[in-house]
């Protein structure tokens, strides 16, 4: 009985933590403001509360937004996020589409500009077009290939000379070995010797 009563609770309490307040943020009825907090993608809210109207996000670190943020806050009609400095590879495939599916009369088109790659820096996230951002994926995905060769080959030395340490230690432990067999040799010839030495003498 008392696990019913809890799993009919569950839905209550879930829908009084989407509605609480951002930590970070403050919030005057339907309006969310986290402005000027100094958020980065890593550390900006995972949710704000479903009937917000109004969202500021302007002037923080946010390079990114995270994919779906935004998708369950149908009740926007005020979205900031200029200030920011947005990274326009593939991760701000996100924010265009987002863009381009609410109309441009919203405050979030506005002060929406790329800082980098060099070749964007100034331009309009929502002006871009599918190759442009594709165009810096690339550019982005060489660099990752490039480094991802750089470890590999580091790491393939590594290995190499792992291996020839392995096989200094295996060839010198058997030299010791040897010259242990032949000193052990030596010593028992030398002992049945002179067992044979004391016999003659007796």
């Amino acid at each position: 009985m008392k696990g019913l009563l809890l799993l009919c609770l569950l839905p209550l309490f879930g829908g009084q933590r989407s509605s609480a307040c951002p930590h970070l943020c403050s919030c005057h009825g339907s309006q969310v403001d986290c402005s000027s907090k100094s958020l980065a993608s890593s550390s900006l809210p995972t949710s704000f509360p479903a009937g917000t109207t109004s969202l500021r996000l302007h002037n923080n670190r946010l390079a990114t937004l995270p994919n779906g943020l935004l998708d369950g806050l149908t009740s926007l009609n005020s979205v900031s996020l200029h200030g920011n400095p947005w990274v326009c590879d593939c991760g701000v495939l996100y924010l265009r589409a987002w863009l381009l599916h609410h109309p441009a009369t919203l405050t979030s088109h506005l002060g929406v500009n790329c800082t980098s790659p060099p070749g964007l820096r100034g331009r309009l996230v929502v002006t871009l077009t599918e190759r442009e951002v594709l165009e810096s994926c690339h550019y982005w995905y060489c660099n990752l290939a490039l480094v991802s060769q750089v470890c590999l080959f580091v790491f393939v030395v590594v290995q190499v000379a792992l291996l020839a340490a392995l096989i200094v230690f295996l060839k010198r432990f058997e030299r010791f070995s040897k010259e242990a067999r032949k000193t052990m040799e030596e010593s028992f010839t030398a002992g049945e010797s002179l067992i044979d030495n004391e016999y003659t003498s007796l």
